[in-house]
């Protein structure tokens, strides 16, 4: 019979999959004899069953009355006995962490009699009334389906009637009172009554928390994360301990480090007198935790020595939860915490220092998308003038966008193209979506351990909480600092690495990262620590990383940024401003002599921007791809030039003769659909002296920088493939050119000529074309829509979020290589080949290669090198090395 149930001192952190990320960790905590109260874990296992069957499994119900009784006896007490009651708390716990996404419910066992058990076993009527009103509140919105706003505003209006500005105010008879009106708001909106059973209590909240896997906002955090539906969550059962039980009690979160920051020390909130779901729902301002020093010295020992037990054992950054109840310290959570890219950096930096992880553990703890986070600009602080306000830096980085006051305002004008920074109060789980619109969060309430807070490092947004000075009003769409007023569509700049707001769109200046890739800066501590990583990252991999480039300040810069190359110099980009007058005139061409002069004035032009390129990277190869869309892009608009003709003939002007001829060739080489048309290597086939002109500029181009001494690695690519038959011709035609100008040059021109792989017949026929081809580059951008059978210009903005929302795609497959349909053609072609030019080069240069989890796809394939927009090659060296690293490197990083 399957298991379902764990005690915490059966389990440990290496049951993750098991027990979910926090029953694993309780387990562990509990090994190593820390204060944990006694509890079990539901298995994830459970929670997949019932999600599948819509039935608790075979078992569940006694194995947890077993396992009650055990808590009970321990305890002295019994769930829900009358005169002094055993309280648990029912938590979530999924085997990656999602705070805030799932559902708790505390204080389980309260009834109308063990309430005035509690109140009188504790000495304290106001606090069994407050976990009273905290459980009702739970269980009505978690199982029975009330909506959390409804319990809000019958909380709002007795804090109104009472003048108090929080919870604090009310008295153990107002909190009586509301539990009677929770309880009839419940019996109004479901027709049921709060049940009264502690055990029916306890079995609907497990399931209530089962069903919270596939809540909207849950699905939404793991749409965005990338974590699997599949998993389900764990649910933990443990003795309640109370932070509520007056000013001796209280709650906090802490880290063991600046998780915004990375920097060493503690760091944390602590809310006196408060559940810890008080802390993270940010409901009222905590105080920081060095202050717990002072209200409770014995306590706050006692916290910093576990503190550093944790993050010794855990070897990171830890994320603590804990209560104190009448002076005793309590851990009800640890975890391997969320941060910033910039904390990411430095804390792996600090801990190789310390001894306490080696440089490749380092390396696997931070991340290609972190690193561009970093290289994001910053705002430029001489510029910006007075601050609106100031609040904690939570998340940082530089955001600008207009203020808006709810979710779906945030999402409605992202959507419409519109950046926006979502204002609130404080932010709960339901504001998700608006979070993922924003461009960044700011709130009046709440510390670094708040929900917007922990929510946006994780996401990698901007984030300022606890802007105590911002009177934020939703209602009116506003808020207020002084006699200042921001209505809602103002724009706003949020800089959360310095906690402050500004009116206004602040002027931006680039970040020390990109200042150390762009000039090689290391003066500041991240740049040492990012710059430390890089080191790594480049000793390690084996895959090369060059960068698509078509002008030589591209290639410049992209050298500067470490590519190793080129590994895409799209020729038609060369063909645009001035010299579209050249390519029309060869469009235009009636005669071969017309079409030779045209391409002899073209020839100059091409050999001197591949000179610069070469000479930008000399030494290093340079793919150059022969023109690859069809001719008619090149030519004014169909529709422009017909309403020029018109115009005129209206006007009574004679009609222009170059205009009627642009479009009669428009008319000529109209396609329905273009993509699939004449480009590529057709055109190539039938257009008369345009491969043999680009080819020549690029021989030319060879020559000249030999003859200056440089060492220029050309490569010559023939884009889109169908059949070996066409790069056999293509072949021919190159190298009778190159032989023309090693001739007449006196200079031995030889440049490899291979092929893009962008379409799955050349996938599935590679064989046969390695025959003729040194080397291969997927072009996956086209190889994906493809094989997928859409056009991404056309697709993107019509269906692509309804198929995210739907969960037919996880990520869209122009950002990250579908592995199973795209990635499996790549592996067919890598393989076959091979195997028919065992030195074929293979590499990629469609804009995957600077996708981190692409990156990791094409290491495991095999390719020599990925080649990405030049601003990516950190990203892609980086994740690169990542690749490289051991199993055994990655499993101890996690």
């Amino acid at each position: 019979m399957v298991r379902h149930v764990y005690a915490f001192t059966e389990g440990g952190r290496d049951m993750a999959d098991l027990l979910g990320g926090k029953g694993a960790n309780l387990a562990e905590m509990t090994r190593m004899g820390l204060p944990v109260p006694p509890g079990f874990t539901v298995t994830t296992e459970a929670c997949r069953a019932f999600l599948t069957t819509g039935a608790e499994p075979e078992g569940l119900s006694r194995e947890i009355s077993d396992h009650l009784t055990v808590l009970e006896q321990a305890a002295g007490r019994r769930l829900g006995q009358p005169d002094d009651p055993l309280l648990l708390s029912v938590r979530s716990g999924a085997r990656f962490s999602m705070p805030g996404m799932m559902e708790t419910i505390l204080d389980v066992g309260l009834d109308d009699e063990s309430v005035l058990g509690l109140a009188k076993s504790s000495g304290n009527e106001r606090f069994a009334w407050d976990s009273y009103r905290r459980l009702v509140q739970m269980f009505g919105s978690t199982v029975m389906g009330v909506d959390s706003a409804l319990f809000e505003n019958v909380m709002a209006r007795l804090k109104d009637a009472r003048g108090s500005i929080d919870d604090l105010g009310l008295d153990a008879a107002d909190l009586a009172a509301l539990v009677e009106a929770y309880k009839e708001l419940i019996r109004q909106e479901t027709g049921q009554y709060f049940p009264q059973s502690p055990a029916e209590q306890l079995r609907r909240a497990v399931l209530g928390v089962f069903e919270s896997w596939n809540g909207e906002r849950a699905r939404l955090y793991r749409r965005r994360e990338h974590i699997p539906d599949d998993l389900g969550t764990a649910v933990n059962v443990q003795t309640m301990v109370f932070g509520n039980l007056g000013p001796d009690s209280g709650s906090g979160v802490a880290f063991t480090r600046d998780p915004a920051t990375g920097r060493p020390g503690l760091y944390g909130d602590y809310l006196p007198n408060a559940q810890g779901e008080d802390v993270v729902a940010g409901i009222r301002n905590t105080v920081p935790l060095d202050e717990l020093g002072r209200l409770n010295s014995d306590a706050f020992a006692q916290l910093r020595d576990h503190m550093r037990t944790l993050e010794a054992h855990y070897r990171d950054l830890c994320d603590i939860e804990f209560t104190i109840e009448r002076g005793r310290l309590w851990m009800l959570q640890t975890r391997v915490g969320k941060r910033t890219a910039e904390a990411a950096f430095a804390i792996a930096a600090e801990l190789v220092d310390e001894g306490l992880i080696t440089a490749g553990e380092a390396l696997a703890r931070v991340s290609g998308d972190g690193l561009a986070r970093l290289m994001f600009p910053r705002f430029d602080t001489s510029a910006v003038g007075e601050a609106l306000a100031h609040g904690i830096p939570a998340s940082p980085g530089a955001a600008v966008g207009a203020a808006v006051f709810d979710s779906a305002e945030a999402v409605r004008r992202a959507a419409a193209g519109e950046k926006v920074v979502l204002v609130r109060q404080e932010t709960t789980p339901d504001d998700l979506p608006g979070m993922v619109a924003a461009q960044a969060v700011l709130t009046s309430r709440g510390g670094k351990t708040s929900h917007a807070a922990v929510v946006a490092r994780g996401m990698g947004k901007v984030c300022v909480c606890g802007a105590e000075q911002i009177a934020v009003n939703p209602q009116e769409r506003r808020f207020t600092v002084g006699g200042t007023v921001v209505e809602e569509g103002s724009v706003i700049s949020v800089d959360g690495s310095e906690g402050a707001v500004y009116p206004g769109a602040a002027s931006l200046v680039d970040s020390a990262v990109m200042r150390y890739f762009e000039a090689g800066e290391r003066s500041a501590e991240l740049v040492d620590a990012v710059a430390r990583a890089m080191e790594q990252a480049d000793g390690v991999r084996r895959l090369g990383v060059r960068a698509n480039a078509d002008t030589p300040e591209d290639a410049a810069r992209a050298r500067r940024f470490g590519a190793e190359g080129i590994g895409l110099c799209r020729t038609e980009h060369m063909f645009l401003g001035d010299r579209r007058q050249l390519v029309e005139a060869m469009i235009l061409a009636r005669t071969d002599a017309d079409r030779e002069r045209s391409l002899e004035a073209l020839l100059p032009l091409q050999r001197r921007d591949f000179v610069g390129i070469l000479e930008a990277m000399d030494g290093l190869p340079v793919t150059i791809r022969l023109l690859d869309p069809p001719l008619h892009e090149f030519l004014p608009d169909r529709t422009e030039l017909a309403v020029r003709l018109a115009a005129a003939e209206a006007h009574g002007s004679p009609p222009s003769t170059h205009d009627a001829e642009l479009l009669d060739a428009v008319n000529r080489m109209h396609e329905e659909n273009p993509m699939l048309g004449l480009r590529g290597v057709r055109l190539g086939l039938v257009a008369p002296g345009l491969v043999a002109m680009q080819v020549r500029a690029i021989a030319e181009a060879v020559v000249e920088r030999r003859r200056a001494g440089g060492d220029p690695r050309a490569e010559i690519m023939v884009p889109l493939i169908d059949t070996v038959e066409e790069l056999r011709l293509v072949r021919e035609e190159v190298g009778q050119v190159l032989a023309a100008v090693s001739k007449e040059s006196g200079v031995v021109v030889d440049c490899p000529v291979g092929t893009m792989i962008e379409l799955p017949r050349a996938a599935l026929t590679a064989g046969r074309i390695a025959e003729e081809a040194q080397f291969f580059s997927f072009g996956t951008n086209d190889l994906t829509q493809t094989t997928w059978g859409f056009s991404r210009d056309d697709v993107e903005a019509a269906f692509f979020s309804a198929y995210l929302d739907k969960g037919i795609f996880k990520v869209s497959p122009f950002e990250t290589i579908d592995r199973d349909g795209v990635g499996r053609l790549v592996e067919i072609a890598v393989a076959e080949g091979r195997a028919a030019r065992p030195d074929l080069k293979i590499g990629v240069c469609g804009e995957h290669g600077g996708d981190p989890d692409s990156v990791h796809f094409f290491h495991g394939a095999g390719l020599e090198y990925v080649s990405c927009s030049p601003f990516r090659v950190p990203v892609a060296r980086l994740e690169g090395g990542r690749a490289a690293l051991t199993e055994t490197e990655v499993s101890d990083s996690r």
